[in-house]
Order: C-alpha cells, then sequence, then structure tokens
C-alpha cells in the first residue's frame, strides 16, 4: 500500500464547473470572519464575498472598505428584512451559536444556500429548528465542518476504510487552546444561553466529528467530565475529558481543554497498525500524519492548505454544480445529541446512551 505524495492534497470533491463563482453574503463579522473567512474567500476559485451583514452599518463599511466587490452593507435587521437579496447567491453565517437559528431562518427565507458555523446552535431544539427551517424552504444547508475538506483528514479516512491499520480498536483525541488570550471574559463564548457550553461543544466538537468522519460511524454511548477553575468559566466548562462507544467495541479516549497550549493530535490504534496525525484540528498549521501496518510505514508531512478555502470552494462548486453539498444538517444534529448526552454525562457522572 503506498500514498501518492503527488496527489496528496488533491481536491478529490471538486467537479468541473463553467458557472460563475458564487456570491457570499458574509452574516457575523467578528474576528474568525475577519480574519479566517474573509481573506479564505479572496483566494477561493469558485466564490468571492459580495454582502457583509453585522451589527451596524458603520462596522460593515468598515470592513467592507479594505475589500474589493463589496455590493452591500447591512444591519442584521435590514438583511433579515430581505434587503440586497439580489447581492449575493448563498449566506456564511458566523455568529453566537445562540443566533445561528435566527439567522438560518433569515436565509431560508430569502431562499439562499446556507454554509452555518458549527455547532449549528446552543440548544437541540433550536438546531432541529434550524435544519427544518432549510428542509422546508428547500434550501442547502452544510455545517462548517472543515475538517472534512482538509486533505490530511481525507487520507486518514482512506487509509482507516481500506484497512491500513486492521480494525480499529481505540481512538485518543485531544485539542487545546487558551482562549483568554484571545477574547475577555465578557465573550458570548462564556454566556451558556449564548454559547450552549464554553469547551465541550466548542472545541470538543472536533474531535468528535472528525473522529465520526474518519470511522464512518456514530457513537451509542458516551461518559464526560469537566472542571473549571478560573473565575471566567464559573458555571461553564473549561476542561473536559469524555469517552465515546462506537460499534464493535470501539472506544475513543478524548481530552480538550481552553486553558493550555495549543496543540491537537488524533491516534487510532487497530489490530495490526497504528494512524496519528499531530495539528489536524487547527487552521493553516503544519500537518503530519504517521502510519504503521503491514503493508505501509511511513510519515508525511504535506504543504498546509487553507481550510477555510477548501471548506469554502468545496461548497460553492457543490452549488455551481446542482449537488447537495455535505455534512449537512442532519449530520450536525447528531453532534448537538452527542454533545447534550456528554453534558448531561457530566452532570450526571454517569454514562448515557444514545439514541441517534
Amino acid at each position: 500500500m503506498e500514498v501518492d505524495l503527488d496527489s496528496f492534497s488533491a481536491r478529490d470533491w471538486e467537479e468541473p464547473t463553467d458557472a460563475e463563482p458564487i456570491r457570499f453574503a458574509m452574516v457575523g463579522l467578528g474576528w474568525w470572519t475577519r480574519e479566517l473567512s474573509i481573506p479564505a474567500v479572496e483566494g477561493a476559485d469558485h466564490c468571492t464575498t459580495t454582502a457583509l451583514v453585522s451589527s451596524s452599518t458603520e462596522k460593515a463599511e468598515d470592513v467592507a472598505a479594505d475589500l474589493e466587490g463589496i455590493e452591500a452593507t447591512l444591519t442584521y435587521d435590514e438583511w433579515a428584512d430581505g434587503a440586497a437579496t439580489d447581492a449575493y447567491d448563498a449566506v456564511y453565517i458566523c455568529t453566537p451559536n445562540g443566533l445561528h437559528r435566527d439567522n438560518v431562518e433569515s436565509a431560508a427565507a430569502h431562499d439562499k444556500a446556507v454554509l452555518c458555523e458549527k455547532p449549528l446552535e446552543a440548544t437541540v431544539e433550536d438546531a432541529r429548528a434550524t435544519v427544518d427551517a432549510c428542509r422546508d424552504a428547500d434550501v442547502p444547508l452544510m455545517v462548517a465542518y472543515r475538517l472534512q475538506t482538509e486533505p490530511v483528514a481525507r487520507r486518514a479516512r482512506e487509509l482507516i476504510q481500506s484497512g491500513a491499520i486492521g480494525d480499529v480498536v481505540s481512538i485518543v483525541g485531544h485539542m487545546s487552546d487558551n482562549i483568554l488570550d484571545a477574547v475577555d471574559e465578557s465573550s458570548w463564548r462564556f454566556d451558556p444561553d449564548l454559547a450552549g457550553g464554553t469547551t465541550l461543544n466548542d472545541i470538543g466538537i472536533y474531535p468528535l466529528n472528525t473522529i465520526r468522519f474518519i470511522l464512518e460511524e456514530d457513537p451509542q454511548a458516551v461518559y464526560a467530565r469537566t472542571e473549571s477553575e478560573q473565575p471566567a468559566y464559573e458555571g461553564t466548562d473549561e476542561h473536559g475529558a469524555f469517552q465515546l462507544e462506537f460499534p464493535g467495541g470501539k472506544l475513543a479516549s478524548c481530552t480538550v481543554t481552553h486553558s493550555a497550549t495549543v496543540t491537537s493530535s488524533l491516534r487510532f490504534v487497530g489490530t495490526e497498525g497504528e494512524l496519528t496525525v499531530e495539528g489536524l484540528f487547527f487552521p493553516n498549521t503544519r500537518k503530519v500524519l504517521r502510519v504503521s501496518g503491514p503493508d505501509i510505514e511511513g510519515e508525511f508531512r504535506p504543504e498546509p492548505v487553507d481550510q477555510m478555502r477548501e471548506e469554502f470552494d468545496y461548497f460553492a462548486n457543490r452549488l455551481q454544480n446542482g449537488l447537495d453539498p455535505e455534512p449537512d444538517g442532519e449530520h450536525g444534529m447528531v453532534d448537538m445529541r452527542v454533545i447534550r448526552a456528554l453534558y448531561e454525562s457530566a452532570e450526571s457522572g454517569q454514562r448515557v446512551e444514545l439514541d441517534l
């Protein structure tokens, strides 16, 4: 078994098209949108940014001043009321989690395709309404799991699914950062109503969803613990550890924290070998994939890709070709239910079975 480094980062999802670029309205102009999403689209092949939506016209205009091709700068109310709907084809929603539903419902009402940041919402109930709004309006909804278009994650999935390490027995995942280096205690991320949680749902979703993607399976039961030490985390979670039980006895053990050095890793141990990826969960970082098995042994360090650009281009390319983008809303609903179960387990101290 060999890995072709020349095609390691190839866009295996890309379909040929002569269609015009998909025009995006960026809804929510926080630091992630300004520093990652908008620059990603500026370098994209299949899409462009033409509308900006924020809390005030002034903020939207300030951001627009540094960009080319912006046709509309709107407040949330103006956008929700249907202003300038001819200026964009699709929307990217990157607001606080608890505001996703209202914004997705507005996009669906305007008959616009939706790329919504993860998690889908702050609660399972609002997430369900979000998905239903797009289904009822017959508009595409994709949840922004950017790891699913990350070439290293896709190659890891291929290796695991081809049996490169035999049958998977256990998985170990970790993700950490120090969020208080980027935001202060007044951030919405510490507000349970707006965020739905602080650590398990914010960065725990990375190992959770990526393991689901690579295994092509969903967990059947969970167990979790959370701890909080700093005052900013009063009433919410700072550190988390959780276990996911997958079919066939596979166990995943994951740790996450918003109060440690920036690092991430994912390791799959099988009956005949192992596969690990370092640096997977953060954008624009060097990824290292190591794999050992009966027919393969190697370490691969492909040039990093812009995860956000890959995600936007994938979504736009699917729309250009009239194809449904994935992961869709129902896929995102599984994570919402698992996250709810993780918090339930952390509160009760008990294992929680899932009915997905």
